[in-house]
């Protein structure tokens, strides 16, 4: 296979319009920290854009920050929270869930992949924190969306068509964000051994309550098999659902305190704060129960997406069908499933059942061989998927980028 490291936006430029003139389609890759997610390529051809890792401009004050889309997230990550300063919509590192080789991947594959972790219910996904980019379209040539301010409405808001679009419509090479001050404390509230459903009411009441809940989620005790998991080590062999709220210390210590009398009905809470809190919140943002090395590392592993009063009995009847376990995030909005190894990966009833409840449903982890032979990405209904291919074909006529990963039968 080969490789073509490029050193700048220009030969990236060159890069997809030699490839636009030889019908040659392209893998866009950073890090490859997400190589293992989407329908397997059929390209010989690598753009690598490792080497666009430079920070361009970071105003702390202003909030704002502008890298080369191949900037490792990590470092990104390090140099922002320098300043106590962090990406609000708590970008998933994906390392953990996929296993030995992967890292958190680059600023560019983040954007690219949209995975947002459990504070979008507050404060948005990735696209509402990208305020502009600089990329080259499958025309192979170089645009502009967005600007460096907060507030702009200049032309079309193309950042959001971006994010979430695996890398299939441009070619990122530059991105400006907004970063937001890091809250100066942070408390977490435990429930133990409440059922799926019942943990959804609770997590709907904390998410309506006055209390600016900042995160919500729930395990299952059945999940919890790995006496290391943190997640574990809080449920105490119970499940825990988990309600997380930040700010300065008194208000955090005072909303707290009163979230917890609100939900007395749904029994005792323990409160917790400082870095046993954010660990717990890690290990939910990277699905650490279902670990690439972890007792379901075996298991394909979902992520469903439906509205967060249908995702206890969803998940509860997914689990119980398919012999499968079950995380929920946003409230009960996200639902990750490691279900039971087999040979559609019980595609036909999770997206069957997603569907069903109004969400939608992608494969996260699979081999290889397994996603070649099954829709990886839910399928979309036909005025949508109609509406999709003329996004594609404005940007990228020819589908020279990253052909066939979002789409099976595309390959060729």
């Amino acid at each position: 296979m080969d490789t073509l490291k490029v050193r700048d936006a220009a030969d990236v430029e060159q890069v997809v319009q030699a490839a636009l003139a030889n019908e040659q389609p392209l893998e866009i890759l950073g890090h490859g920290s997400k190589r293992a997610i989407g329908q397997p390529m059929a390209t010989n051809a690598v753009l690598d854009l490792s080497a666009l890792d430079r920070v361009i401009s970071y105003e702390p004050n202003e909030l704002l920050l502008t890298v080369g889309a191949g900037a490792p997230l990590a470092d990104v990550l390090s140099l922002i929270d320098s300043k106590n300063q962090h990406f609000a919509f708590e970008p998933m590192n994906p390392a953990t869930l996929l296993g030995a080789g992967y890292d958190a991947g680059t600023i560019g594959g983040m954007l690219a992949a949209g995975l947002a972790g459990p504070r979008r219910v507050k404060d948005g996904g990735a696209r509402d924190h990208l305020l502009g980019a600089h990329a080259v379209s499958g025309f192979g040539e170089t645009f502009k969306t967005g600007g460096k301010v907060v507030k702009n409405v200049t032309g079309y808001d193309l950042c959001k068509l971006l994010c979430g679009s695996w890398g299939t419509l441009a070619v990122m090479t530059e991105v400006t964000l907004k970063v937001m001050p890091r809250p100066e404390s942070q408390r977490t509230l435990l429930l133990r051994g409440l059922d799926d459903v019942t943990a959804g009411r609770a997590m709907t009441a904390a998410l309506s309550s006055p209390y600016d809940v900042s995160g919500a989620a729930h395990v299952p005790a059945s999940a919890l098999r790995d006496p290391e998991d943190v997640l574990a080590q809080a449920g105490g062999g119970k499940a825990v659902t988990l309600l997380r709220l930040e700010g300065i210390v008194a208000s955090v210590q005072h909303r707290a305190s009163s979230l917890a009398a609100a939900l007395g009905a749904y029994g005792a809470s323990e409160m917790v704060d400082g870095d046993v809190s954010a660990g717990l919140w890690r290990a939910v943002r990277d699905v650490v129960p279902f670990a690439a090395r972890g007792p379901y590392g075996d298991r394909p592993v979902w992520r469903i997406v439906c509205p967060p009063a249908s995702g206890g009995a969803l998940g509860r009847d997914l689990a119980r069908d398919t012999d499968g376990e079950v995380l929920y995030d946003w409230g009960g909005g996200l639902i990750w499933a490691a279900l039971s190894p087999s040979a559609d990966a019980h595609a036909a009833l999770v997206r069957g059942r997603a569907e069903a409840a109004g969400g939608h449903a992608a494969l996260i982890r699979a081999p290889e061989q397994l996603r070649r032979t099954i829709d990886v990405f839910h399928p979309p209904q036909s005025g949508v998927a109609a509406l999709a291919g003329r996004v594609k074909h404005s940007f990228d006529p020819r589908d020279i980028l990253n052909r066939g990963r979002m789409t099976r039968g595309t390959t060729s």
